[in-house]
């Protein structure tokens, strides 16, 4: 195997972990969270707004973690920045 095809297999594979492992964390944290808010609404219904809005920011900022991710993955399928060495590395040789 040379070594462009090696720097395509590590980025494939990187990307597909780092979704992996990435998506785990934000999703067992927005369970928690939607169960909290549900357990919360059902002791104090009156503050419904106020905790709805609140359940709301805080899933917005566990997802940013998912995306974060899945732009990083993006990254290394689409636009690697190792890509112009292996180039650099194929042509020299």
């Amino acid at each position: 195997m040379d070594s462009m095809t090696m720097i395509a297999l590590a980025s494939i594979i990187t990307a597909g972990l780092t979704i992996a492992i990435g998506v785990i964390g934000p999703s067992l944290g927005e369970g928690k969270a939607v169960a909290t808010a549900l357990t919360a609404l059902a002791q104090q219904p009156d503050a419904s707004a106020t905790i709805t809005r609140t359940l709301f920011v805080g899933l917005a900022m566990i997802e940013s973690t998912a995306i974060y991710c899945f732009v990083v993955s993006m990254i290394l399928v689409f636009a690697n920045p190792f890509w112009n060495f292996a180039v650099a590395v194929a042509a020299g040789k």
